[in-house]
């Protein structure tokens, strides 16, 4: 059979976004990870992975700002039997507690509550060695969930090899909890576990957060300013004022070191971005706004080494591809941002 040559502007490979290339030849390597085992609201984040992946190849691959992000080469590895069948068990287990809200003093509540944790454990192990794995043969690792507690074992990892690394966050949520619902490998506390367990992390920056409770905000003013919140609001008066967007974020990317880890919550944009994720919040960040966040981490000679997507929540009706349309958009300007940023890279403009 005649191989057909490559034509970026019509892709039929079989990889994320029709490219043809393999792990080994790319320069990004994407880890899915289809987890939610403790989402608390809206399920549907485990089919993100999938869900972008499908809709990827209807993306057109000449970016304006970025260029052509895909010759450096980008794959996706296939999804792992084993972390599905952990989160089918974790998120049976998880589902009586999440309906009591919590397991209290309750045995067989606290023993699945239990269960689970060890198993976000186990999967923290996991995608620590995965990630390892890549950064370790110098590729530009990102994960793209699930919900948001899958990307703690690759920020482990960046963090490991480049300590020091800042975190931009980009989300609704601040993340911070100790524990949620019980709950210590939670979405809702996956930034809790970095900075108290990371200590190579040297500052966490948050934009367009618009829910939180008192715990958090306590936490935030006891770090002396490691980590640095942007709430939404603020953000909102100022423009509503007059400022304009780069005199208000201008000093939010001057927060970060310059090594950084961007992770992306897709609740941080405008909810009609994201219709199905599983814990919407009126306001956000417009896409473009996002996105001047990651353009301005690069062309302050910033370096990414590490990102992740999560909270992609398809809808189940199948009506709308709204949601893994922007998804697949959002992670393509993540890679784009991202290799623009790395030492010696070439403009691919």
């Amino acid at each position: 059979m005649t191989k057909i040559p490559f034509n970026p502007d019509n892709a039929l490979g079989d990889g994320i976004y029709g490219l043809p290339h393999s792990p080994e030849e790319a320069e990004v390597v994407l880890l899915p990870v289809p987890w939610e085992a403790t989402a608390s609201y809206g399920t549907g984040t485990a089919a993100g992975p999938a869900a972008i992946l499908e809709a990827s190849p209807h993306l057109d691959l000449l970016d304006r700002e970025t260029g052509t992000p895909w010759e450096a080469g980008i794959a996706m590895l296939s999804e792992s039997a084993e972390v599905a069948a952990w989160n089918r068990e974790a998120r049976a287990l998880a589902e009586p507690v999440l309906a009591a809200r919590h397991p209290g003093g309750d045995a067989g509540l606290l023993a699945k509550t239990a269960r689970v944790n060890e198993l976000g454990g186990q999967l923290n192990h996991w995608v620590y060695d995965q990630a390892s794995t890549w950064l370790d043969r110098e590729k530009l690792v990102g994960v793209v969930g699930g919900d948001h507690a899958v990307p703690f074992g690759l920020i482990r990892a960046a963090a490991e090899r480049h300590p020091g690394m800042g975190i931009l966050h980009m989300d609704a949520h601040c993340d911070l909890r100790l524990t949620f619902e019980g709950f210590t490998w939670s979405h809702g506390s996956v930034f809790r576990n970095v900075m108290d367990r990371l200590d190579e992390v040297s500052r966490l920056v948050q934009v367009g957060i618009r829910d939180y409770c008192r715990e958090e905000m306590d936490y935030v003013e006891a770090q002396s300013g490691r980590v640095h919140t942007v709430f939404d609001a603020d953000l909102r008066r100022g423009l509503q004022g007059g400022a304009s967007w780069d005199s208000l974020v201008d000093p939010v990317i001057a927060e970060l070191p310059e090594t950084v880890y961007v992770s992306f919550d897709i609740d941080g944009l405008e909810p009609s971005l994201c219709p199905h994720t599983g814990t919407p919040v009126p306001g956000g960040l417009g896409f473009s706004e996002a996105t001047s966040l990651l353009r301005k981490v690069a062309e302050t000679g910033r370096r990414v080494v590490g990102f992740d997507l999560c909270e992609v929540a398809p809808d189940p009706t199948g009506l709308t591809r709204l949601d893994a349309v922007v998804g697949a958009r959002v992670l393509y300007k993540l890679i784009g941002f991202a290799l623009l940023s790395r030492p010696g890279a070439d403009q691919r403009r």
